[in-house]
């Protein structure tokens, strides 16, 4: 593919299968679907413990997205539809899962999620999502004590990082180690509003700033306004970070350098996983919830 064609944008599509589940063995499976703006993610639990997981970009159609992000993530597995017990979706478009049993908030998944990926010591989570940024207080079962959330500005979201990828022609998973390349920290860009943010990126450009400087002064900017968000809830140990723009260590370090407090990394991620293929993914964390939902709820024999 031509260059100048190339979706800087895009994350890489992902899925994983757990090699030492067999499905056919479980007794309760069940499927977390999250329906988000940017992105889809689709997760298999047996028996509570993470079987297989896709994750892709969303569609125009939201039920479509939720159909294929199954497909995706049962792909070679032989598990079908039919085969699990119980679905929830989450995310905005969590009403729109056909195949869904229930509709739960991503708040509420994000937070049961964390809880499982990170461990009961979790008091704070960050959801930096494609939309929104979710700042949430949870207890040691993962249930949500109370929370914030900026919904009004794509500026320290997974959009925002979009549009800066796009513009400066940077796969977006590469920008957050680009945005290091500099030979000292550029003052942050001036204005949160993601569109403002984008003509003053492009001056800095013309004006003869490098791509990692320009990338540097976003990252900052989005640590600032996310930086803000958490001292509003009060900020507590252990901290959690979910979402995609966990995954963009530009904003992550930044972020906890100024916080003062590192961020948690999972239970499970260890070097055993990573020897299997398993490709560490934050964004799965709220149809993570949603199938831990699905199980207590398939327990309890609601429909």
């Amino acid at each position: 593919m031509a260059e100048e064609k190339r979706e800087f944008w895009r994350w890489p599509e992902s899925r994983w299968t757990n090699p030492e589940i067999d499905w056919k063995k479980g007794a309760c499976i069940t499927a977390g679907i999250d329906v988000g703006s940017v992105s889809t993610q689709g997760v298999i639990m047996v028996d509570g413990e993470l079987y297989c997981f896709g994750n892709m970009r969303t569609g125009s159609d939201s039920p479509d997205s939720a159909i294929n992000v199954f497909n995706k993530a049962t792909e070679g597995t032989g598990l079908t539809l039919k085969d699990v017990r119980f679905t929830v979706g989450t995310g905005y478009g969590r009403v729109n899962v056909p195949f869904g049993n229930r509709a739960i908030t991503e708040i509420a998944c994000h937070a049961k999620g964390a809880n499982w990926m990170y461990g009961p010591s979790v008091k704070t989570v960050l959801d930096m999502g494609g939309q929104d940024c979710k700042a949430i207080k949870v207890d040691d079962k993962g249930k949500v004590v109370a929370f914030l959330m900026n919904d009004k500005c794509a500026a320290g979201t997974g959009r925002g990082m979009e549009v800066f990828a796009d513009l400066l022609g940077v796969p977006i998973e590469e920008v957050g180690d680009m945005s290091f390349k500099v030979a000292e920290e550029p003052p942050p860009v001036n204005s949160t509003c993601v569109v403002f943010a984008k003509s003053e990126a492009a001056g800095l450009l013309r004006a003869g700033w490098p791509k990692e400087k320009v990338l540097a002064a976003y990252c900052s900017a989005m640590a600032h306004r996310v930086l803000s968000l958490l001292e509003k809830v009060n900020v507590e140990k252990d901290f959690a970070i979910t979402g995609g723009i966990a995954k963009n260590r530009g904003v992550v370090e930044r972020l906890t350098k100024e916080l003062g407090i590192e961020a948690c990394e999972t239970k499970w991620y260890n070097k055993e996983y990573a020897d299997k293929g398993f490709p560490f993914d934050t964004q799965i964390a709220g149809a993570i919830g949603a199938a831990l939902f699905g199980k207590a709820l398939a327990e309890k024999g609601s429909r």
